[in-house]
């Protein structure tokens, strides 16, 4: 079974090798490791590990991880000064692969199709557990609110809609305790909302990676539609 470990430790020489070994004691094979950032002295890392079948037990459909192997984690990890695991969740990601240009081949080949591609794409681009777009529009000059859930995945909520107006740039939240990534897609008057149910909150550069990838599918889909308009 794949897990991701998002882990805070200090930027400094040796620390990253302290938290390998300690994964490596509890039979954790890494697989991949991710630096999200670094910024006053520490860094926030993603470890895709693979976990032995017997330590640990996936819940249903949410991809949430038995807590007494999450706990374990925990406290080996918080044994190695200044290191705290911000989040253990399940991933479908395949390490070594490489998903984004797969999903802007198959944009490219069917721009018609560009976000219905996108939304089924992206959670396991990222590590989530499902991805919808949904339909923005305005009342008089109030702020954007939401609409018709127009694309979902496999495994999004029915009937789910935000609370809140929309955001105007891409932003992450969280709601019901589901943390969320939201992209506007202003000419398509869509929002882009990615949704986590288990484990670590999303962070700024997979907002910014997400935000990225987005903006050129968007690109893709305008080209398609001038295309059937022609």
């Amino acid at each position: 079974m794949l897990l991701r470990l998002r882990v805070s430790l200090p930027d400094r020489p040796g620390a990253l090798g302290q938290v390998t070994r300690v994964l490596g004691t509890i039979g954790a094979d890494i697989h991949q490791v991710t630096v999200l950032g670094r910024e006053g002295g520490r860094a926030v890392d993603d470890f895709t590990v693979a976990w032995p079948g017997d330590r640990a037990v996936p819940g249903e459909e949410s991809g949430e991880v038995q807590s007494d192997m999450t706990a374990d984690v925990r406290d080996r990890l918080a044994a190695v000064p200044g290191v705290s695991v911000e989040g253990v969740w399940r991933t479908r990601e395949v390490p070594g692969s490489t998903p984004g240009y797969d999903l802007l081949r198959y944009v490219v080949a069917d721009p018609v199709r560009a976000f219905a591609t996108l939304v089924d794409a992206l959670p396991d681009l990222v590590g989530a557990d499902w991805a919808l777009t949904v339909a923005t529009g305005r009342i008089g000059d109030a702020s954007r609110v939401w609409a018709d859930v127009v694309h979902r995945s496999l495994r999004a909520p029915e009937g789910f809609v935000p609370t809140g107006s929309v955001p105007p740039r891409a932003a992450v939240s969280a709601d019901g305790g589901v943390g969320l990534l939201c992209v506007p897609l202003e000419e398509a008057a869509l929002c882009l909302v990615v949704g986590r149910a288990q484990g670590a909150a999303f962070h700024r550069a997979e907002l910014d990676s997400v935000a990225r990838l987005v903006e050129v599918v968007s690109m893709l889909a305008a080209t398609g539609e001038a295309t059937a308009v022609g």
